[in-house]
């Protein structure tokens, strides 16, 4: 199984890198680099390499900046793109980063048209759509890290506030990755427990934490710089997720057709069953009219964006 990622010399695609290496679920990982990088990817495969062995693990790593290289890959991981600084809106990155990724989807329709494209660039729901029209695929073949993150970081969050096992914690974010993201609170379940009857007997500052999990990011680039481990675990989880063919329920950004809450022609996040042909079903989900209204309120927005950055990639092209 042969798995690139474009934008490997980055915090977020070097790190995704390593941890499937240490994972050794792939056989090969392209770390594909523009040029004037392709030195810095083969440095990181050199200091892999010795991790590696440590644990007896052999996986091929292949630094280049050729695109050739990327072909027969099953999935293919756009990290490339502008980072977002402090202060920052994911938004304020769309369309430079959609430049990219236009281009980078272009080049897979080419060299991997077999490949499933996964997609972590920021602002991720818009740059979805981007990758799935200017590569020509079928929309379950071209998948947002979405709201995955979002989600791992409420049930931590839960776990943390109520000291509980985080394997109790069953909560989920849809809708924007970013200042729109949606939690369901109306489907949380804590040891099986509706959140709404678990929290009358312990102390949660509900409205503290959504404010927590919506600053996540900029809270931790504030302090470090840079988000690292949590996104490209998080990365790493679908590629697994979708490689072993598991059948697993995450929420990653797609482009919907009237699924979810007669929602069309934009992608967002929302649960779906993720296997090796990438969504294999997009879950039907209940919300309360407050959910149901914040999640129209993403998409009107996503959408508005989405259409500005594909007229400026239009007229720019």
């Amino acid at each position: 199984m042969k798995v690139s990622i474009l934008g490997s010399t980055g915090v977020i695609g070097k790190n995704v890198a390593f941890t499937l290496a240490r994972a050794d679920t792939v056989d090969e990982i392209v770390m594909f680099a523009r040029p004037q990088s392709v030195d810095k990817a083969k440095g990181e495969t050199f200091d892999m390499y010795d991790a590696l062995a440590a644990e007896d693990i052999d996986c091929e790593l292949t630094p280049t900046s050729d695109f050739n290289d990327i072909k027969d890959s099953a999935i293919v991981l756009i990290t490339a793109g502008i980072p977002r600084q402090e202060g920052m809106n994911r938004r304020d990155l769309a369309i430079p980063n959609a430049k990219i990724v236009k281009n980078y989807s272009e080049q897979i329709a080419i060299h991997a048209p077999d490949a499933i494209i996964l997609i972590a660039t920021n602002p991720v729901d818009i740059m979805t759509t981007v990758a799935l029209k200017y590569s020509g695929f079928d929309r379950k073949k071209v998948i947002g890290i979405g709201n995955h993150l979002d989600s791992l970081r409420l049930k931590a969050y839960f776990s943390q506030f109520i000291n509980i096992n985080s394997s109790e914690v069953h909560t989920r974010v849809i809708g924007e990755h970013g200042d729109h993201m949606v939690p369901l609170l109306s489907s949380t379940t804590i040891g099986g427990i509706p959140l709404k009857y678990f929290v009358k007997s312990v102390d949660v500052d509900v409205k503290r934490l959504l404010n927590r999990l919506k600053n996540a990011g900029n809270t931790i680039i504030s302090k470090k710089g840079a988000t690292e481990y949590g996104p490209s675990f998080a990365i790493s989880n679908l590629i697994s997720t979708i490689i072993t063919d598991s059948h697993k329920i995450l929420t990653v950004s797609t482009y919907l057709d009237g699924e979810i809450e007669d929602v069309y022609d934009v992608s967002l996040g929302v649960p779906v069953v993720l296997s090796k042909k990438g969504i294999a079903m997009i879950v039907p989900i209940h919300m309360n009219d407050y959910e149901k209204n914040k999640f129209h309120e993403a998409c009107r927005i996503v959408k508005e964006t989405t259409y500005e950055v594909l007229q400026a990639l239009d007229n720019d092209w």
